[in-house]
């Protein structure tokens, strides 16, 4: 099991507090060895085995615990008497209310007890249960692979290149168990297929109540096919509808199925941000689809689709940095990224490459017209590139995904 420094980081940082830790994040990213690796730190630094309770309500084992009380019944005599337990529920969105049982068992005064549970989808943290357990819960959202994450699993062959790798990062995407498999298209796709129509299943039409599944994949191949691009809830649906002959497909549908993707952490939103009056844009958005490898099965992968890949890419690991990340709006110029965190703030430019005069002009243009002192960078596959241009910094994407 590959160790995920970031995330073991932040759930030592909470351990022994009366937070409940909560990991949420796309299935098959690694919440469930993330809950290993934990229970294997925990027996390392000396906590006996009964003093922990695991369970992964995905198990047939498990199967018939649906409901709170019965999940309460089964939990509560297996808490020791005395001394701390660690509580590591795994999936814990299948049992119906689970938030009920768990807050008891958080606040119960006979009983010491440190709660760790995970869930695909943020349903899992809806209105209702943030209401109820208000001030004693922390979300960890977890990502998928960084690059340097994949690089660390060493299972491509020793003569490839770290450009190598990154091609295979880019093309099969970042899911731990991705990168374990044979690195074959058929082979690759059949998983990824199995993923996206699982969490198609249990994720979404499973809590919409919705049966249109072929919809749902078709929102998610629009929103593929307009990576970089700003898209509404009004395009979409008409972009739908004039390919349908069937019944019309209206925008608050649509605003409800990329609420429902967006809740099962297939695609994230980055709004617009409008850098000078310091004000988030409520119309128009990107989105981004989680892990590259998915959208490629999805659509497909060429040497065309290389930028918005790696604007993807780009996205997500600003995520992982803990940056809040918007696309920038000055004026009626966009910056690919505006990446805030306390009181910093980055803007990126994301291309292929810097070679073309016209494509540099494009990328140098908006960051140069913003009047502010914070960093800008123009991020590329170029090798060789400007350091410096009137303040402006030029990276290779592989240097940044691999720096501190």
């Amino acid at each position: 099991m590959i160790q995920r420094a970031q995330y073991m980081e932040r759930l030592k940082a909470y351990k022994d507090n009366k937070l409940i830790k909560v990991i949420t994040g796309l299935r098959r990213c690694g919440k469930s060895t993330m809950l290993q690796l934990f229970k294997q730190d925990l027996l390392a630094s000396g906590v006996a085995s009964n003093h922990i309770v695991e369970i992964n309500f995905e198990l047939m084992a498990f199967d018939h615990i649906r409901e709170y009380h019965d999940f309460y019944e089964l939990v509560r005599p297996m808490i020791p008497k005395e001394g701390k337990c660690y509580l590591l529920l795994d999936e814990i969105q299948q049992v119906a209310h689970w938030e009920k049982a768990v807050n008891s068992l958080n606040i119960e005064s006979d009983i010491d007890v440190d709660i760790y549970i995970t869930g695909s989808n943020a349903h899992l943290l809806s209105s209702d249960i943030s209401t109820l357990l208000t001030g004693r819960y922390v979300e960890i959202k977890m990502l998928p692979l960084s690059f340097k994450e994949f690089l660390s699993f060493n299972h491509l062959p020793a003569e490839f290149s770290v450009e190598d790798k990154f091609q295979q990062y880019l093309k099969y995407g970042s899911l731990p168990a991705v990168a374990t498999l044979p690195q074959e298209d058929v082979t690759v796709n059949e998983f990824l297929r199995g993923i996206f129509n699982t969490v198609i299943v249990k994720d979404i039409v499973a809590r919409t109540k919705s049966k249109n599944v072929e919809l749902l994949e078709k929102v998610v191949r629009y929103v593929i096919s307009n990576t970089g691009n700003m898209i509404s809830y009004n395009k979409i649906s008409g972009f739908i509808n004039a390919q349908s002959r069937g019944e019309s497909i209206k925008s608050s549908t649509i605003a409800s199925y990329i609420d429902a993707l967006e809740k099962a952490y297939i695609v994230y939103q980055a709004s617009r941000f409008d850098i000078k009056g310091k004000e988030q844009l409520k119309t128009l958005s990107k989105f981004y689809v989680t892990d590259t490898g998915i959208r490629n099965m999805l659509s497909g992968y060429s040497d065309g689709d290389m930028g918005y890949v790696l604007e993807t890419v780009v996205y997500f690991e600003l995520l992982r940095r803990g940056y809040q990340v918007f696309i920038g709006k000055w004026y009626d110029s966009e910056v690919d990224f505006l990446a805030i965190r306390q009181n910093t703030r980055k803007y990126y430019q994301v291309t292929l490459s810097m070679a073309d005069e016209r494509v540099k002009e494009r990328e140098i243009g908006p960051l140069a017209a913003i009047p502010d002192n914070y960093e800008k960078t123009i991020l590329s596959m170029d090798k060789t590139y400007i350091t410096d241009h009137e303040g402006i910094l030029f990276r290779n994407i592989i240097d940044f995904l691999l720096s501190d």
